[in-house]
């Protein structure tokens, strides 16, 4: 199950990321709950925040996938990390100080926003650069698990932190959690790494590589359904808090165990896809599975009455989108030709994060005049219409011979 730890530079990075994800998932935290106690509670100003998090992914992330493909990984990688934790204590430092006011709070989401944009396309393809295509499925599902046990140990810390020091120091904390994985980046034995040829300086690279995609029937249908899923249904930060708050009348520990649960069951789904990546079978039939059995129970899950049922729901809510997740990511890095794999990713990414800005505006204001249950019920709905479009799509499509079955 742990095939791809046997190379070392990946074991170098998935031993950063353990820190650095863990840090980042207790800002995610911190963050939602400094910006409720800074407004006063309103659902519309947390989804301003995840808004202007995710915004700059528009303008950024398919430029990035250009210089991923152009550039070293490892050293724009180095950058972003970099910047990424500096954001985390100019954060900690206005808080701590006791003089963030919520435009400082909207400032650096945006500033934390551009360096994850461009940071995400770039991690994303240069997973296997350190592995190596045969061990590409199994490295994205450690990926997850890392990510995964992160979103359980980070909520669960913040939520204990926050009530015991307060938000500031949470900040600052993962603000320091991102030397591990800079470090990670910097021990590296760059010979060994699985580089593709560099795409030289051409005009037209991201036309290009947009060109591509559109001439890939399965790929667009995967990016259709990344866009839908992601944009309505994986609003889980902001929705959780308000649910936690206004909901259920729970304090910052209550929020946390929300995120925990639901991350109980990423870890769950990440674990399962991980043992999955060594045997045949049909990438394109479990990511529509995935997705259609996570907009189900997600929608049902905003309908629980109580506080640990809606809890408990969390855990197949998360093992199902884990599922649909780690099969998307794996079906689109091992579908594409490796000059063009930074651009394709630079595009799913921006499909996957650039919907948040929408999402989380749509969230916020379908809780403020519906009430905060209906996001959730609603997102679910999208995305299991969603699932069942893209199933009709690739069933057509494979009828006309443009895809192979799908197993």
């Amino acid at each position: 199950m742990f095939r791809s730890l046997r190379e070392r530079n990946y074991r170098y990075y998935a031993s950063g990321q353990v820190v650095s994800l863990t840090g980042t998932w207790m800002q995610r935290a911190a963050q939602d709950w400094l910006v409720l106690e800074l407004s006063g509670g309103s659902p519309a100003a947390l989804g301003v925040a995840v808004a202007l998090q995710f915004l700059p992914t528009l303008a950024l992330t398919l430029w990035a996938g250009v210089f991923a493909d152009r550039f070293d990984k490892r050293t724009i990688l180095i950058v972003t990390q970099t910047a990424l934790g500096l954001c985390g204590f100019a954060l900690g430092t206005l808080d701590v100080t006791g003089i963030a006011v919520l435009w400082h709070v909207y400032v650096l989401c945006f500033v934390l926003g551009c360096f994850s944009a461009v940071d995400a396309p770039v991690r994303q393809s240069f997973v296997v650069e350190m592995v190596g295509p045969a061990q590409l499925t199994n490295a994205v599902a450690l990926n997850s698990m890392t990510f995964n046990l992160a979103r359980i140990v980070g909520p669960a810390i913040a939520g204990l932190a926050i009530t015991a020091v307060g938000t500031g120091w949470v900040f600052l904390a993962n603000g320091l959690s991102s030397v591990a994985v800079v470090v990670g980046l910097l021990l590296m034995d760059a010979a060994a790494l699985h580089r593709p040829r560099a795409a030289g300086k051409e005009r037209g690279q991201l036309r290009a590589g947009l060109r591509y995609v559109r001439g890939r029937p399965d790929l667009v249908v995967v990016m259709v359904l990344m866009f839908c899923v992601g944009a309505f249904g994986m609003n889980f930060e902001n929705t959780f808090a308000v649910m936690a708050r206004n909901v259920f009348h729970r304090e910052a520990d209550g929020y946390g165990i929300l995120i925990t649960m639901l991350a109980v069951g990423t870890l769950t789904g990440a674990t399962l896809a991980a043992r999955r990546s060594g045997k045949p079978g049909s990438r394109l039939r479990l990511m529509l599975l995935g997705a259609g059995a996570f907009g189900a129970l997600e929608a049902l899950a905003g309908l629980m009455p109580g506080y640990w049922m809606f809890a408990v729901c969390l855990i197949p809510v998360g093992i199902a989108v884990m599922t649909f997740t780690t099969s998307a990511n794996s079906t689109v890095q091992l579908a594409v030709d490796p000059t063009m794999r930074g651009r394709v990713m630079g595009l799913y990414m921006l499909l996957f994060m650039g919907g948040k800005p929408l999402g989380g505006l749509a969230s916020g204001w379908l809780a403020e005049v519906l009430g905060p249950r209906w996001p959730l019920v609603l997102g679910g709905l999208l995305s299991l219409a969603a699932a069942v479009g893209g199933a009709l799509a690739l069933s057509h499509q494979r009828k006309r011979g443009l895809i192979p079955s799908l197993g």
